[in-house]
């Protein structure tokens, strides 16, 4: 077995992040299947660079906005639903 030879002095060294977090972002660890996340960084480097993270952000929120949209869409549709059948029962 081969002895350490080096020793290192962590007596001045900082826990946790060593760049600090943008303002409105939060740093977490997630685990990602790896196909998707080399079809990212695919997309990044078609586009002549940039950041995979970022452009994960941007289709986390497009998905977002597309269902609460969806949402919106739906219960505007089930609402009219329900008011042409009350109208229908008032004037039977």
């Amino acid at each position: 077995m081969k002895r350490r030879t080096k020793s290192y002095d962590f007596s001045h060294g900082r826990r946790g992040a060593v760049v600090p977090v943008p303002p409105g972002k939060t740093r977490i660890t997630i685990r990602i299947d790896t196909d998707i996340l080399d079809w990212f960084r695919k997309q990044v480097d078609a586009a002549g660079g940039g950041n995979y993270q970022t452009l994960m952000n941007q289709a986390l929120r497009t998905h977002i906005e597309q269902r609460d949209n969806g949402l919106e869409e739906t219960l505007r549709r089930v609402i009219r639903e329900e008011l042409r059948r009350k109208r229908r029962r008032s004037a039977q």
